[in-house]
C-alpha cells in the first residue's frame, strides 16, 4: 500500500479528532480587543528632512538605482513616517497597476511574528500555557516533550515539512493544508533533527502547527482570529491571512528574471507564511507592539528575549522574533521574509522608536541589507559587512542560502 494511501484516510480521522483543520467554525471572539490608536507627535521639521534625506540617499544606493526592486519601503521614527518609496507595477511584465500604498504584498516569514504574537495573546489572556506539551492539543502526539515555547522559539527538532513532504512520497498535485502538516507526523512519522529542546533549528512546522493551537484554543479558523483580534483592531485594512479562496487577489511573485512563479502544493499552509499587508498597515503593527497597546510588558519582554545560548554569538530567536545583540547594549528585533519572488524585511529599533519596512514581489536579496539602514537612527551595524540572512519560509535558518523559494 502506498504512503498516500495510508495517509489520508488516517488524515480525515485525525483532524475530526483534533478539530484542528480549515473546517473549524468560526465563533465570536470572547472579547472585542480594543486599540486606540492616538496620532503621533510630528518630529520637528528639521529632523523630519535630515532622516528622509539620509534614507533617501541609502535606498537610493541599495535598491532604487539598480532598477530591479518591485517593492515598497517605509521608514518611520517615533510613529512618524519619514521615508515612503514605491516602485514597480504589481507585475513587472507588463507594467500594468503600479505598486500603490494599497497594494498588499506576500510577507513570507514575517508573517510568524503575527502567529507568535497572537499565541503569545492567548497566553497573556490565561487561555494556554507556553510550558502546555502538544499532547495537550493533538491528541497522541507522537513526539511527546515538545513544548509550545519549542514552536515558538524554534527548538521543537521537529523536521521542515517543506523538505520532507516531497521526500517521502506527497503527491504534488494535492495542496497540503495546516491539518496535512499535522497528519504527516502521524503517519510518515519523520525523525527528529535533534533532541526536543536542545538547541535554535529554524522550521516551518513549529508555525504551522502554532497556528493549528490558535484554532484549537479559539475555537475560530486562524483567518478569522488574526482579523478579530489585531487586524481589525488597529485599522489593518489592507491585510488579510491568504487562502486557496484569495488566489485572484493575491499579489503574484517573480523570479529575478520577471519569470512569474507558479502556485504550488505548499501554498495553502499558514502560520509560517500566508499574511498579505501593506508597509502602511505593518507600521501600525510595529507601533501596538509598544506596551500599553495590544500587550502588556511582560508578554513583550519575553517575546523579545533570546532563548538559544549553546553557541557564543549575538544574534538569537525569541518567540517569533530574530534579534542582534550588540556589544553597545543594543539590541535589534527584526524578521525577514522569503517565499517564492517575495523578499521581505521588518527591522525594529525600540531604544529609538524606529521602524525598517521592506516589501518586494520580485527576487531581490538586497532588500535584507535594508537592516543597515538601523545606522540612521544608532549606532547598530558598527561598520560591519556582515552577509545578511537569506531567511524564509521555504528553506529558513540564520545563515545565507541560495536555494529558490
Amino acid at each position: 500500500m502506498s504512503v498516500l494511501k495510508t495517509i489520508f484516510p488516517f488524515a480525515g480521522i485525525l483532524c475530526m479528532i483534533t478539530a484542528c483543520n480549515q473546517g473549524v467554525k468560526s465563533q465570536s471572539a470572547p472579547h472585542d480587543p480594543v486599540y486606540t490608536s492616538e496620532a503621533p507627535v510630528p518630529l520637528p521639521k528639521e529632523k523630519q528632512a535630515r532622516y528622509n534625506q539620509a534614507c533617501d540617499r541609502f535606498f537610493d544606493s541599495l535598491l532604487l538605482r539598480h532598477n530591479a526592486f518591485n517593492g515598497a519601503i517605509l521608514v518611520a521614527k517615533d510613529g512618524n513616517i519619514v521615508y515612503e518609496k514605491y516602485a514597480g507595477f504589481d507585475n513587472p511584465r507588463s507594467h500594468k497597476d503600479s505598486i500603490g500604498i494599497n497594494t498588499a504584498f506576500h510577507l513570507a516569514s514575517v508573517s510568524k511574528t503575527f502567529t507568535a504574537m497572537a499565541v503569545c495573546k492567548l497566553w497573556e489572556e490565561g487561555r494556554l500555557s507556553i510550558e502546555d506539551t502538544l499532547g495537550k492539543y493533538f491528541q497522541g502526539f507522537p513526539y511527546p516533550g515538545i513544548t509550545v515555547k519549542m514552536l515558538l522559539s524554534h527548538r521543537s527538532g521537529l523536521p521542515n515539512y517543506v523538505h520532507y513532504l516531497e521526500l517521502k512520497g506527497w503527491d504534488k498535485h494535492k495542496m497540503v493544508s495546516n491539518a496535512d502538516v499535522l497528519a504527516s507526523l502521524y503517519n510518515m512519522h519523520p525523525n527528529l533533527e535533534f533532541a526536543s529542546g536542545k538547541h535554535f533549528s529554524y522550521c516551518n512546522t513549529n508555525y504551522a502547527l502554532l497556528a493549528l493551537i490558535i484554532e484549537k484554543v479559539s475555537g475560530q479558523p486562524y483567518p478569522d482570529f488574526l482579523q478579530q483580534n489585531i487586524f481589525t483592531p488597529l485599522g489593518m485594512k489592507d491585510t488579510y491571512v491568504f487562502t486557496l479562496k484569495d488566489t485572484a487577489r493575491a499579489l503574484p511573485s517573480f523570479q529575478f528574471n520577471n519569470r512569474p512563479y507558479p502556485m504550488e502544493f505548499l501554498d495553502a499552509v499558514y502560520g509560517d507564511k500566508n499574511i498579505y499587508s501593506t508597509v502602511r498597515d505593518m507600521l501600525k503593527w510595529d507601533q501596538a507592539l509598544y506596551a500599553g497597546k495590544l500587550f502588556k510588558q511582560p508578554t513583550l519582554d519575553s517575546a523579545f528575549a533570546g532563548y538559544s545560548w549553546e553557541k557564543q554569538g549575538k544574534r538569537n530567536y525569541g518567540l517569533g522574533w530574530r534579534m542582534t545583540f550588540l556589544d553597545n547594549g543594543k539590541k535589534l528585533l527584526y524578521h525577514n521574509g522569503w517565499w517564492h519572488g517575495n523578499n521581505t524585511a521588518f527591522i525594529r529599533l525600540t531604544d529609538e522608536k524606529a521602524t525598517i519596512i521592506v516589501l518586494g514581489n520580485k527576487f531581490n536579496r538586497r532588500i535584507y541589507a535594508s537592516k543597515h539602514a538601523a545606522d540612521i537612527f544608532g549606532n547598530y551595524m558598527q561598520g560591519g559587512n556582515n552577509v545578511d540572512e537569506m531567511e524564509g519560509t521555504a528553506t529558513g535558518g540564520g545563515e545565507p542560502e541560495g536555494k529558490k523559494k
